[in-house]
């Protein structure tokens, strides 16, 4: 019978270990990053920018000219459009000369840029979105009901849907890491940071791309406990 499979020892299944040990990650990578945002978010630029005028200047520095700075609602929502071409800042962001705020505004035009250079990866991300949105919906309730009625394509076919949100944040993390990359590289040679001053802006960007680390790691353990329960109903 369900329930005494692989993932079930002395009647408690230890694959909610898996669950919890992602749930721990993704809230340290989370605090992780808003700890050190709220360190640099109190440091000012020397050049006095802020959020909106860094990515304004960095856009006509790489020749990008069709893509618009808006502020919106919320903190730490901050993310390009690529449909409307919209770089889209926060209010920690948009009006504020911070370092944090010039980091983050120079990351978002990081992925305006990847957009204009026909970045591959990017492309491959913005391609498999509503496959992965589906998978992330409907796999678990799929992979459930294959469990309970003992339907073994349901099972296998909620595997493979989840499979397709974990190449989706397998994608997104190179994305974000290059993103970063080309702005550092931007806020340097467009002298909007110092040299001293870009290394603070690292260490916001290297805490942003940790909670992508987190939710990559988060998704494999959620995976190997669908594969885990799904060999042990197998078994049964």
């Amino acid at each position: 019978m369900f329930g005494y499979g692989y993932g079930y020892r002395w009647g408690f299944d230890w694959t909610y270990l898996l669950l919890i040990a992602g749930l721990i990650l993704s809230l340290l990578a989370s605090a992780k990053l808003k700890s050190t945002f709220s360190v640099y978010k109190r440091q000012r630029s020397a050049s006095g920018l802020t959020g909106a005028q860094t990515a304004q200047r960095i856009l006509r520095a790489a020749g990008i000219f069709d893509v618009q700075v808006v502020p919106v609602q919320g903190s730490l929502t901050d993310h390009y459009d690529p449909v409307k071409k919209v770089v889209r800042l926060s209010q920690d962001v948009y009006n504020q000369t911070s370092l944090a705020a010039v980091g983050v505004a120079a990351h978002e035009c990081g992925h305006a840029i990847q957009h204009a250079r026909n970045y591959a990866l990017l492309n491959i991300r913005s391609a498999i979105v509503p496959a992965a949105n589906i998978g992330a919906n409907i796999s678990w309730p799929l992979f459930i009901l294959g469990l309970i009625f003992s339907i073994q394509p349901l099972i296998t076919l909620g595997i493979l849907l989840f499979s397709l949100a974990v190449l989706f944040q397998l994608v997104t993390l190179p994305v974000e890491v290059n993103a970063s990359s080309r702005a550092l590289r931007m806020l340097e040679t467009t002298g909007i940071l110092s040299p001293s001053e870009n290394k603070g802006a690292r260490k916001v960007l290297t805490a942003a791309a940790l909670t992508y680390v987190a939710a990559l790691a988060s998704s494999i353990l959620q995976l190997l406990r669908l594969v885990i329960l799904a060999g042990g109903r197998r078994r049964d």
